[in-house]
């Protein structure tokens, strides 16, 4: 079972602030900028005000402050700078530690004014891809590395698909203007990381494509459904751990007998098992994109 983490290491502060273990120990001995605890064992352990307040220094010091110069503020006075900075110029540091400490308080009104501060400049299409996306990135590592839980990953993921459904929802009322594909946007087998998909829905969408979205754990015998009905089909899906490496390339041949063999329809894919594809022998009907913005722009 998975304990919400609430007591950091030094090396999660590292992960979380990009700030070399070393400095933190040296910023803490030094000029006594944080206050650890320590186990029963003597060992270091940090709560989520020094997680609060290192990412605040973190800021001043990438924004040219002297660390000599921060020790010597109260952290109200560290607060006050950082609110006074961020006011005056669009920062995407500040913006990620905002989402950060968001996720780590599961705190959804910060979560909820960040998003809508960012929203009075930007658009949500340009939100996603400047600001969710190198945070998402930013999180999956931080998961690998068990400087986060599952709980923290699954909180924060869950607000951005808020966000994603309510603006896709506004684009489900108009009729479809381009009818030369139908895109079926689905996840295979066992595989359910489905938030770069539902963006790439939203994003479909909006070039005024019919896009049906499924949703993860779909057998490919299921999707023969759609052939009957539409002229042209492009199947998307996102290959982020399933189909297992040993498996992908078996999964891509049984696609292509099934769907795509002898019909107009394509299958679009992306995500991380890509890398044990091998793309020279991938029939001309499949294709595969690194990244979401690669196959938005060939929309």
């Amino acid at each position: 079972m998975n304990n919400v983490k609430s007591n950091f290491s030094i090396k999660d502060l590292e992960n979380l602030s990009g700030i070399k273990a070393h400095t933190i120990r040296i910023w803490e001995k030094r000029y006594n900028l944080f206050q650890p605890n320590r186990t029963d064992t003597n060992i270091r352990y940090y709560d989520i005000e020094n997680l609060q307040k290192l990412l605040n220094i973190t800021f001043l010091y990438n924004n040219g402050y002297k660390i000599s110069k921060i020790s010597q503020l109260g952290e109200d006075k560290i607060s006050g700078i950082v609110r006074n900075l961020v006011s005056e110029q669009n920062d995407n540091g500040h913006v990620m530690n905002s989402f950060k400490m968001s996720m780590m308080n599961f705190d959804q009104a910060l979560f909820f004014k960040t998003y809508n501060d960012l929203l009075k400049e930007k658009s949500f299409r340009e939100i996603f891809y400047a600001y969710f996306i190198p945070f998402l990135n930013e999180v999956g590592l931080l998961w690998q590395t068990d400087t986060i839980t599952p709980s923290h990953e699954h909180f924060i993921c869950a607000l951005i698909k808020q966000k994603i459904l309510v603006n896709t929802e506004k684009l489900q009322y108009s009729v479809p203007s381009n009818t030369s594909k139908t895109f079926v946007l689905y996840l295979p087998d066992n595989e359910i990381h489905e938030l770069g998909l539902m963006f790439l829905h939203y994003e479909i969408l909006l070039k005024g494509y019919q896009s049906i979205f499924l949703g993860p754990s779909i057998p490919i015998f299921s999707l023969k459904d759609f052939l009957p009905l539409y002229d042209h089909v492009v199947f998307v899906s996102n290959f982020t751990v399933q189909p297992g490496k040993e498996n992908v390339m078996g999964y891509l041949h049984d696609f292509h007998e099934l769907l795509l063999k002898d019909t107009t329809s394509e299958l679009w894919i992306s995500g991380k098992m890509l890398q044990e594809v091998n793309q020279k022998e991938l029939p001309k009907s499949i294709f595969t994109f690194s990244r979401i913005d690669q196959l938005v722009q060939i929309l």
